[in-house]
């Protein structure tokens, strides 16, 4: 996949310098003057990954111990809203923000589920990688802030690659809706096929044009009903997956064509 969690520098997304975004309203609520200073608030950040985590062990403790009924794991979304960690993390890196709340999810269900402890233990070192992830990423966002190039990333990002938007977009669904923000997960998906990936499709066509008709059912029919009828986090995780699987096809398929035509001239 384009996305690589472990190199998180060169795909940084930072709004503006991220003051831009300090006072802009969220699914979760606002975002907080923090952004405006990330490294000055590193240590409450790796604080929220240390509160988080004794959480898990306390919740996975508990579960193996009395079983599912001794664990509130709504606590874990009232925390990760609470923390300055959401925020730093959401204006930085959103594909590490989308990975955070599918762990959230999975952990959850998988104790909800009563699906045994050790689906319970990975689920819960699944969530606390992606929360270090997250961390790091913000380490390293606000060193780019301090050096304020980070306005020349987020204008090469809007501007970037088609496929990479697409991506970033459908990770940006996964959020929403596991934010219970359905309409907005679904004006998203329709606009990143209308206004994305629509610019590509005939290009695409010439290469596979079975891949494009399965995008588009996927786009248009497969995902917007799962957020309509408010599907798993999990399931509509497992259906953006697929279509990211999809869409890293298309790119190969696209840029052979763009060499072979290079060749030609």
């Amino acid at each position: 996949m384009r996305k690589q969690l472990t190199a998180v520098a060169g795909t940084l997304v930072l709004a503006a310098s991220v003051g831009l975004t300090s006072t802009s309203a969220v699914a979760s609520g606002e975002i907080g003057d923090h952004v405006e200073d990330l490294k000055g608030h590193l240590s409450t950040y790796e604080g929220d990954v240390s509160r988080f985590t004794d959480r898990l062990d306390d919740m996975t403790s508990a579960y193996a111990d009395q079983g599912p009924k001794a664990v509130e794991t709504d606590q874990l979304i009232e925390l990760w809203e609470e923390v300055k960690l959401h925020a730093a993390v959401e204006v930085t890196y959103v594909p590490v923000y989308a990975s955070i709340w599918q762990g959230i999810y999975g952990y959850k269900e998988a104790v909800d589920n009563d699906s045994g402890i050790e689906r319970v233990r990975a689920e819960q070192a699944a969530l606390e990688a992606a929360l270090w992830q997250g961390l790091g990423a913000v380490k390293m966002a606000s060193k780019h802030q301090a050096s304020g190039d980070s306005g020349d990333q987020e204008g090469e990002s809007a501007e970037g690659d088609p496929i990479d938007r697409i991506i970033n977009n459908l990770e940006k669904v996964t959020v929403e809706h596991a934010e219970g923000e359905t309409e907005e997960a679904t004006e998203l998906v329709h606009d990143t096929y209308m206004e994305i990936f629509e610019g590509i499709e005939g290009a695409l066509i010439e290469q596979d044009a079975e891949l494009v008709e399965s995008l588009e059912k996927d786009f248009n029919v497969t995902l917007p009903q799962q957020l309509e009828k408010g599907a798993p986090v999990s399931e509509v995780t497992d259906q953006v997956d697929a279509m990211k699987e999809k869409l890293t096809r298309a790119q190969e398929l696209l840029e052979k064509a763009e060499e072979s035509q290079g060749d030609v001239f």
